[in-house]
């Protein structure tokens, strides 16, 4: 019985697979429900009773996300050539399927993104996503590393989580400017808070990329720090890395205390390795850091 429901949520996971690597391509009923291998007839219910949401609506919102990030994040790319890759053949139909759905046009988004309808509308879809994706993690899943120290560049983020966007923003205008591409120069994020505390004003995190060069705000607020180096344990998570929350809590909770380890004083931090919408969603690539003593 197990074994028969791994099986069938496998072929599931290989269904959002399949979507997250051919946004582009042909994702129509008799195209995925020939990649699960069910039968075309029943694909859609099974779908909807595993997911919520319907694979018409789960294609559309997947487009739309990845369109989304593209007009927040990669400004050299035309709303025209975002509207076609997210299916749409005109321009005009796609801004007005955005605006319905985020309450802004595409153009008014990529200059000043309201995140709060954004999160709220793609709710559905990363409750679809989670249903299988909580990998369990293992001992054998984590690393003791020793980690060179790391000067950075650092830009805060202090407030609500919902308003992290804007400052992603800003941050990549400000390392684009500066000539530190991400795969040159290591991205990280340190976590000074909890993911949600109790009063979203007190969320507090700092976005850091790696650099020994002299630092030039541009008018940015950005100062120079340093990771410190030191022994850390290491946990890489593949996929959904916009919630490390999971990894994080297996070290605390299961890894931490069985280890015979202890934390040293510096927070929990990430390096990003590859990143949504640059590599499809489930190739997204982090490493999580839980510094030891």
């Amino acid at each position: 019985m197990k074994a028969a429901l791994e099986n069938y949520h496998a072929r599931m996971q290989r269904v959002l697979d399949h979507i997250d690597q051919h946004l582009d391509g042909d994702l129509g009923l008799e195209a995925l429900s020939g990649v699960a291998a069910f039968s075309k007839y029943h694909f859609h219910r099974q779908f909807m009773s595993t997911f919520g949401l319907s694979v018409h609506r789960y294609v559309q919102l997947a487009r739309m996300k990845r369109a989304s990030y593209r007009l927040a994040y990669m400004d050299a790319e035309s709303v025209t050539d975002i509207a076609m890759d997210a299916g749409y053949d005109a321009p005009d139909a796609f801004a007005r399927a955005f605006r319905q759905r985020f309450g802004q046009s595409p153009s008014s988004f990529r200059k000043c993104p309201d995140w709060e309808p954004w999160h709220a509308a793609f709710g559905p879809f990363d409750n679809a996503r989670s249903k299988l994706m909580q990998k369990t993690f293992t001992t054998d899943d984590v690393i003791i590393r020793d980690v060179p120290p790391t000067p950075v560049a650092i830009m805060e983020h202090r407030g609500d989580p919902a308003t992290i966007g804007a400052t992603i923003q800003r941050f990549i205008a400000w390392r684009r400017a500066a000539g530190l591409h991400p795969r040159t120069s290591p991205t990280f994020n340190v976590w000074y808070s909890e993911r949600r505390p109790a009063s979203p004003a007190d969320y507090s995190m700092d976005l850091c990329v790696g650099t020994d060069q002299p630092i030039e705000a541009n008018g940015e607020q950005i100062k120079a720090g340093e990771i410190p180096g030191g022994r850390c344990a290491v946990l890489r998570v593949v996929g959904n890395t916009d919630n490390l929350e999971p990894a994080a809590l297996y070290l605390y909770r299961d890894w931490l205390p069985a280890s015979g380890e202890e934390a040293r004083d510096f927070p929990i931090y990430c390096q990003r390795l590859s990143f949504f919408p640059e590599v499809p969603e489930h190739e997204a690539i982090a490493e999580l850091f839980l510094p030891l003593k």
